[in-house]
């Protein structure tokens, strides 16, 4: 399984679908008129930090064991590629067209079962419990942000892609960019400010800092298209029953 960087990528032959979702990406990346809301993002496109990388069909049975591979390969390489630097995975379209609801389980399974593959422990210093301020999505070792986008968001645009969409920013590229306390500050307000214009919903009240008592990682993965929320982490189970063997 290879990763991409966007120059490569524009090297090689390309299904159709591959090409349009490597041009709809880009075009949210790079709208001037309506920039996308997360500063770090549209740096890290820019700087050609990102790296891509294609899943075959959710419904297909290969594609935990694709993501696996892809999360394996990013874990291991991603800090040579420098700053800003994020993974973004893109899964190829189904015929049967998902509801937000459906697409919010297919994520959780997707993350479940690749947990399941991995073949390095959970990090020793990460609560395994997702209802813990300071817990979040772990792979191969490295403690990993998970966004998710998807064809059903309506209001919430920030989450909307025409394909179903994963990316991925290690948790070690975020404390580097946040590392200066005013700089964070502004940046984060920023970003507030930008989500405003670019949604056509309040901000999600779940969108917090990592690390504070009042939040937690998981509800930022994937956002419901109006306030409410999970009221438990899909995740816990996977976790409980690990801890049990």
């Amino acid at each position: 399984m290879s990763l991409y960087s966007n120059e490569s990528i524009r090297q090689i032959p390309l299904e159709s679908w591959k090409k349009d979702a490597l041009d709809k990406f880009e075009e949210k990346m790079t709208n001037q008129y309506r920039p996308f809301p997360c500063i770090p993002a549209t740096i890290g496109h820019q700087l050609n930090r990102f790296r891509y990388a294609f899943i075959s069909k959710l419904d297909s049975k290969s594609s935990v064991v694709e993501l696996a591979e892809i999360l394996k390969e990013y874990a291991e390489s991603y800090r040579k590629i420098g700053a800003y630097t994020s993974l973004i995975i893109f899964y190829e379209p189904t015929q049967e067209q998902y509801s937000l609801e459906q697409y919010e389980q297919i994520f959780w399974t997707q993350l479940n079962q690749v947990c399941e593959m991995d073949v390095v422990k959970w990090p020793s210093h990460i609560p395994t419990n997702p209802h813990d301020p300071l817990w979040e999505f772990c792979f191969h070792g490295e403690q990993l942000f998970v966004y998710c986008a998807t064809p059903s968001h309506e209001n919430r645009l920030s989450r909307y892609f025409p394909y179903f969409l994963i990316a991925v920013t290690p948790r070690s590229v975020l404390e580097n960019f946040y590392s200066s306390t005013s700089q964070s500050l502004k940046i984060k307000s920023k970003i507030r400010e930008r989500l405003v214009e670019y949604d056509t919903i309040s901000i999600h009240p779940d969108l917090n800092s990592y690390g504070q008592n009042d939040n937690f990682e998981w509800k930022q993965y994937f956002l419901h298209d109006d306030d409410t929320t999970l009221s438990k982490c899909p995740f816990h189970k996977y976790l409980k029953d690990n801890r049990e063997e």
